[in-house]
C-alpha cells in the first residue's frame, strides 16, 4: 500500500507543480474569455440584465460606424505596416553596413520602442498643435499648402473614391500612421537586422561577380532569406495595429469626426463612452476571432507548425 500510495505522489507530482500556473491562466484567461461570450448576449435594462441573444452581433454589424471602422482599420494596417517594413528594412540595410558607432545607433534607435504609445501619441499631437506646435509653422503655411495651410487634426476627409469605403485617408489618419510606424521600428529593424546577419556572404559576393546588381541582389536573393523574419514581423505589426488604442486615443481621440475610428477605438468607445459593454464584448469577440485568423497565419506561413512535429 505504501509503495503504489509513493508510485501514485510521483505520477502526480508534475500536476501539482503546474497547478499554481494552471489557477492563475484560469483566473486571468478562461474566465474573462467565458464571461465576455455572456456579457455579448446580454443587454443592460433597468432592471438589471437581460438575455438578447445575437442582437448585439446584429445591431453592431448593421452600425455605419462600425463598417467605417472596418475600412479605417484596413486603410491604418496597410499603411502602417508597409511603412514600418519599407523603412525597417532600409534601416536594417545601412545597420548592417555601418560597422562605426554601430551599437550607438541600435542603442538610440531603440528608444521610441520602450515609450508608451499614449506618450508617443501626446508627443506628436504635440508636434502639429496650432499656432505653437513645432511643424504648424509649416503646415500652415498657405503657399506649402494651399489654399489657407493644413491642420491634421481638424482637416476633414476628402470624398472617398470607391463608394463608401473611406479612402484616401484623412490628414490625421496619415499622421496616426507616421507615429505608429515612428514607435514599432526599432522592433521590426532589429528583427530584419538579425535576419541579414545570416545571409550567407559568399552567396552574395557569387552574385556580384555574376554581374548582380546591387537591387538584383536583394531582391532575388537577400529578401527570399530573411522572408521568414518579415513575416514575423508584418504578423506581430498588424496583431498590434488591431488591438492597440493608446495612440488613437492621445493623438486624434478618433477625429476629427470619426476619420481616424479604427475597431480597437471603437472598441473603448462603445464600452466605456456609451456604456453599452454587451455591445463592447461582442465587438471584443469579434476582434478576437480576426486576431485567432491572424495567428493562424502566422503558424501556416511560417511553417512553425511543421517543424513542431
Amino acid at each position: 500500500m505504501i509503495r503504489q500510495a509513493n508510485y501514485r505522489l510521483r505520477r502526480s507530482y508534475p500536476f501539482w507543480l503546474l497547478l499554481p500556473t494552471l489557477v492563475i491562466l484560469l483566473v486571468v484567461q478562461v474566465y474573462p474569455a467565458l464571461y465576455t461570450v455572456w456579457l455579448s448576449l446580454q443587454e443592460r435594462k433597468g432592471s438589471g440584465w437581460v438575455f438578447v441573444g445575437i442582437d448585439n452581433y446584429k445591431k453592431l454589424l448593421g452600425s455605419a460606424i462600425f463598417s467605417e471602422s472596418v475600412g479605417h482599420t484596413v486603410i491604418f494596417l496597410v499603411g502602417y505596416t508597409a511603412l514600418t517594413l519599407a523603412v525597417g528594412f532600409g534601416v536594417a540595410l545601412l545597420l548592417k553596413n555601418t560597422t562605426l558607432f554601430s551599437g550607438a545607433y541600435i542603442t538610440i534607435l531603440f528608444i521610441p520602442w520602450i515609450i508608451a504609445d499614449i506618450v508617443v501619441g501626446l508627443v506628436f499631437r504635440l508636434l502639429v498643435v496650432p499656432d505653437y506646435g513645432l511643424l504648424s509653422g509649416i503646415l500652415q503655411n498657405p503657399a506649402l499648402f494651399p489654399p489657407a495651410g493644413l491642420s491634421v487634426l481638424t482637416a476633414n476627409r476628402p470624398d472617398p473614391w470607391y463608394g463608401e469605403f473611406p479612402f484616401p485617408p484623412s490628414p490625421a489618419m496619415v499622421f496616426l500612421i507616421i507615429a505608429a510606424a515612428w514607435r514599432a521600428l526599432p522592433f521590426v529593424t532589429l528583427l530584419i537586422l538579425a535576419a541579414l546577419q545570416t545571409v550567407p556572404k559568399e552567396v552574395l559576393e557569387s552574385a556580384q561577380i555574376d554581374g548582380a546588381s546591387r537591387w538584383q541582389s536583394i531582391r532575388h536573393i537577400t529578401i527570399p532569406l530573411i522572408m521568414p523574419a518579415m513575416v514575423v514581423a508584418l504578423f506581430n505589426l498588424i496583431l498590434g495595429g488591431m488591438n492597440g488604442v493608446g495612440m488613437v486615443f492621445s493623438l486624434t481621440g478618433g477625429g476629427p469626426g470619426t476619420s481616424t475610428y479604427i475597431l480597437s477605438y471603437l472598441l473603448y468607445s462603445i464600452g466605456w463612452s456609451r456604456l453599452q459593454f454587451g455591445r463592447a464584448a461582442a465587438l471584443a469577440l469579434i476582434i478576437a476571432v480576426v486576431n485567432w485568423l491572424l495567428i493562424v497565419g502566422v503558424l501556416r506561413i511560417t511553417r512553425v507548425n511543421e517543424r513542431s512535429r
